[in-house]
């Protein structure tokens, strides 16, 4: 089957259910294509984005077993991180990586395919580093390693293209905290009693995340879901426990890793000018591992028409049959 002209078509999931996967959380899980094609696994961006119908047409529903799935706190999986009472305590990277592990052993699935984006890159390639026997290939787009460094960048070092959408971020805060960590500052509002303090965090960091998508006027962010209250709520108080904290992990440790997946073949898809981003990033986990191939497309910011069609070429690369 070949995909038309920027995706697949539409398909619906032909199972569904919800994983227990312990600490009270319960992990929405969807599969779609063929039951008995190549298992491939999509790791989604945030932390706490989601996935949307449309990340089931980026890979050939004829040849690929495709599991979506939520992770902790976000889209259909409860308890949801909109909800004040729901405690983030069992919420970090080691348990994201387990959960992922117990949905492969849960679908009977022995090795697949993983493709993660953006926040999903770090977390896609965590879970491969910790277990790579698991692993067919890897497609990697966005990538961000979530590294300190990462974060200020996102977060701070930014604020030079883009000064008036940086103060409107800043200034969104309490006058007496501007000049601190911000991300840190953020978490304390997106976990504050009051519930209009904790819309108006989530507002600011939702309107500063857009901004950044890309530096190309008129770009006003990468989804229609964004403009949910409910939804902002949740992706910001994920992202601002998740960066604040570093992601629980070493500054390099993924780069520092890398040699656990030295085997294991792998594209990396990532736009020349995607400024949550940078490039620098990609090229350097390329250089870390010799089985990676980086797809480096012209023009492309951190989501874009171009760096789609580089993701559906990358499915295709790695599809049964492919020549």
């Amino acid at each position: 089957m070949t995909a038309p002209s920027g995706m697949y078509p539409p398909i619906e999931p032909y199972d569904t259910g919800m994983l227990d996967v312990g600490d009270g959380q319960l992990v929405y899980y969807e599969q779609c294509g063929n039951p008995t094609g190549k298992p491939l696994v999509m790791v989604h961006g945030g932390p706490g984005g989601g996935w949307s119908a449309n990340s089931r047409r980026t890979a050939d529903p004829q040849a690929y077993r495709i599991v979506l799935y939520d992770q902790r706190g976000c889209g259909r999986s409860t308890p949801h991180a909109a909800d004040h009472d729901t405690s983030l305590a069992s919420n970090t990277t080691a348990h994201l990586i387990d959960d992922l592990e117990a949905l492969r052993r849960h679908l009977g699935i022995d090795r697949w395919l993983v493709y993660g984006a953006s926040w999903g890159s770090t977390l896609g390639l965590a879970y491969a580093e910790q277990h790579p026997d698991r692993v067919t290939e890897l497609i990697l787009a966005a990538v961000f390693l979530t590294r300190r460094s990462d974060v200020d960048w996102l977060y701070g070092g930014l604020r030079r293209f883009l000064p008036e959408e940086w103060a409107r971020y800043r200034d969104a805060v309490p006058a007496g905290l501007r000049d601190g960590d911000l991300t840190q500052v953020y978490d304390e509002l997106l976990n504050s009693p009051d519930q209009d303090v904790r819309q108006r965090a989530a507002d600011a960091w939702i309107d500063w995340e857009n901004a950044v998508v890309s530096l190309d006027a008129g770009n006003t962010g990468p989804a229609a879901k964004r403009d949910e209250p409910r939804y902002r709520l949740a992706f910001a108080r994920l992202c601002a426990h998740y960066f604040s904290h570093g992601a629980w992990l070493a500054e390099n440790q993924l780069l520092e890793q890398a040699h656990r997946v030295h085997g294991i073949p792998a594209l990396l898809v990532h736009g020349r000018f995607d400024p949550q981003g940078p490039l620098e990033a990609a090229w350097q986990l390329a250089r870390a591992w010799p089985a990676a191939e980086l797809v480096v497309v012209e023009g492309a910011g951190h989501t874009s028409p171009a760096l789609g069609q580089a993701i559906l070429a990358a499915t295709d690369r790695f599809r049964p049959g492919w020549r």
